[in-house]
């Protein structure tokens, strides 16, 4: 990747939401910058920062002359918004350190941040800098935080009564939201999903989405013919948008074996089940199993999903992490450990990018994370969507119904339905059809961040117009 900015010395300060999946896509962002040219510091919080440094070897803090990262001391529980508060006074006081002239490092000439973190807005108006929203969630997610404040204002949100989660009331069709045509409330970003108007998630949503309205620009981690007529509705309501995903395929043109290398991973990495898949000889034949960073399952659903995979008859790769059943430890019947001890790899954490690429991989069942599903689309991987909340219900509709390359186990769990999709997937003639759409958007992906594709395209005017003038 050639460096646009070959003009004086940009420096982007990238502050990422603090936690895993937001990381991940502002770390690929920042390698993608930094490969153009720029200096880039990243911010982590302390607890983070000290996280990814005990998560051992591949995780790499130590930077490059020109890539630093740095930390703020803030306690914070980023499952409990609003975060800004905590975050506000430190974060200043890092800018106005980086804002001071030095003989090593330029002054910083924009801020990108996460989407999520708006309070960047004002620090970035005292630097006199641009401030660029990286948006780390689809444009069609994107646009329902957006119309939360609509929602609220025509009393469709919140909902009246608990039993509104049962009686149908969320089959809702919403017609009139911009690009979404159809869409029904249970589509929709889960933070709806409450009976109270002063739910702090809902107004955190809300509020953090008519925030975008004042950044500079807004760059969406997506490509133009995936969620080209949400994008097309986005533009005209939202400061310059610039599609530029995905991030991974963009990240791997990067030539520099150094920054390749640096990760910002909270957990420890486990390589050895990339040994285990090399072991696994038949070509798509193994499902991927991973929850991602923030879904906790109940014991149950634990137990429904793990005999689902073992009832299927399919190899298996499944990802689990230590606090991911809630209020107690991981424990998988002693049965199906005996019963699929020959075809199935359990682990805590792995090198998602590289195990979707692997040959033998041939479907991905996953909450629907959006990191989770542009990797999923750039390695060509069907899925299997169990979305659980946050963007993931939009996410999943957008798999299974828009574009063809996902199947969806109900919220339930029951493990018939689980080992059914899985053969579905793997082996059935619904599942040919996802395979081949699969495939269709990897293409498309790939044409997006070639030289000259429109993901590459939108990526220099960014630099040009916004971020490097």
């Amino acid at each position: 990747m050639g460096s646009i900015a070959s003009e004086g010395k940009p420096h982007a300060v990238c502050i990422p939401f603090p936690a895993q999946g937001h990381i991940n896509a502002m770390l690929k962002m920042a390698k993608v910058l930094y490969s153009k040219g720029f200096h880039i510091t990243f911010i982590h919080t302390e607890s983070n920062y000290n996280r990814v440094i005990d998560s051992a070897d591949r995780s790499s803090l130590c930077g490059l002359a020109n890539f630093r990262f740095e930390k703020i001391p803030a306690d914070i529980q980023i499952n409990h918004p609003p975060i800004h508060g905590p975050l506000w006074a430190p974060t200043r006081s890092l800018l106005n350190k980086l804002n001071e002239p030095t003989s090593d490092m330029p002054l910083p000439t924009c801020i990108v941040s996460d989407s999520f973190m708006s309070f960047t807005l004002e620090l970035a108006a005292e630097l006199g800098v641009p401030n660029i929203f990286l948006c780390p969630v689809s444009a069609c997610s994107f646009m329902g935080f957006l119309y939360y404040k609509e929602l609220m204002a025509r009393d469709i949100v919140p909902l009246k009564s608990e039993s509104d989660l049962t009686n149908g009331y969320l089959e809702t069709v919403i017609d009139w939201i911009p690009g979404m045509k159809n869409i029904r409330l249970r589509d929709l970003p889960s933070y709806i999903r409450t009976t109270d108007p002063n739910d702090i998630l809902l107004n955190f949503c809300k509020d953090e989405a008519q925030a975008a309205l004042r950044a500079t620009a807004i760059i969406m981690h997506t490509f133009d013919d995936l969620e080209r007529t949400v994008l097309d509705a986005l533009s005209p309501i939202l400061p310059p948008v610039y599609p530029i995903g995905p991030l991974d395929l963009l990240c791997s043109q990067i030539l520099d074996v150094k920054i390749k290398s640096i990760w910002s991973s909270l957990w420890k990495e486990d390589s050895t089940c990339m040994d285990w898949l090399q072991g696994v000889r038949a070509p798509g034949s193994v499902i991927y199993v991973n929850f991602g960073s923030g879904v906790h399952l109940t014991s149950q659903q634990l137990t429904e999903f793990a005999w689902g995979i073992a009832n299927s008859g399919h190899n298996f790769l499944w990802v689990i992490r230590p606090d991911m059943v809630e209020g107690g430890s991981v424990v998988l019947p002693a049965e199906f450990l005996a019963e699929t001890s020959t075809r199935g790899l359990v682990t805590s954490w792995c090198l998602q990018e590289e195990v979707l690429r692997h040959p033998s991989v041939g479907g991905f069942l996953t909450h629907c994370g959006w990191n989770s599903t542009m990797e999923a689309i750039s390695a060509g991987v069907p899925v299997i969507c169990w979305p659980v909340f946050a963007d993931q219900p939009t996410n999943s509709r957008y798999l299974c119904k828009e574009w063809g390359k996902g199947l969806e186990i109900d919220g339930n769990v029951e493990r018939d339905e689980v080992a059914k999709q899985i053969g579905e997937l793997l082996e059935g003639d619904e599942g040919k059809e996802v395979r081949k759409n699969a495939l269709k958007w990897k293409e498309s992906a790939v044409r997006a961040t070639e030289l000259g594709g429109k993901s590459s395209l939108h990526l220099e005017r960014l630099i040009k117009e916004v971020m490097f003038r």
